[in-house]
């Protein structure tokens, strides 16, 4: 099996969809959304780690000048895949947490520092804020 056809059946699995088809659909949706929002060294490293079809679609798109909120991303993938906002949270969440896995815990952090407050939810990590002393 090729490594991106595991990450479509990560995805598959955590997304609980029916097919391959719409795994992939959705895969590629949020690769290209979370391509607008990368720049720099974790933009680079998050490549290097994905397959090379994946690869291809997230690095084909050009970084926005400032990523946006989490729930801008999200109303924009609901846009994309033509769905609710629920139903997009959810394809962004099994994405995200299958690319989580992926990457690894380190490289992971770097995306979320680079990336506003409330992306982590949908990396499928907790959304810790300091408290303020």
């Amino acid at each position: 099996m090729t490594r991106h056809r595991r990450l479509i059946q990560q995805v598959r699995t955590l997304g609980r969809y029916p097919g391959e088809e719409e795994a992939e659909r959705v895969l590629d949706a949020v690769l290209a959304l979370l391509g607008s929002q990368l720049t720099g060294d974790e933009r680079c490293e998050l490549a290097s780690v994905l397959p090379e079809r994946a690869r291809a679609v997230f690095s084909s798109q050009i970084p926005l000048p400032a990523p946006v909120g989490a729930p801008a991303f999200v109303e924009a993938l609901a846009d994309v895949l033509g769905t609710s906002l629920t139903a997009a949270r959810w394809d962004a969440s099994s994405v995200l947490a299958a690319l989580s896995d992926l990457a690894g815990d380190r490289l992971t952090d770097r995306v979320l520092a680079q990336l506003p407050h409330g992306w982590a939810l949908l990396f499928g990590r907790a959304d810790l804020t300091p408290v303020p002393a």
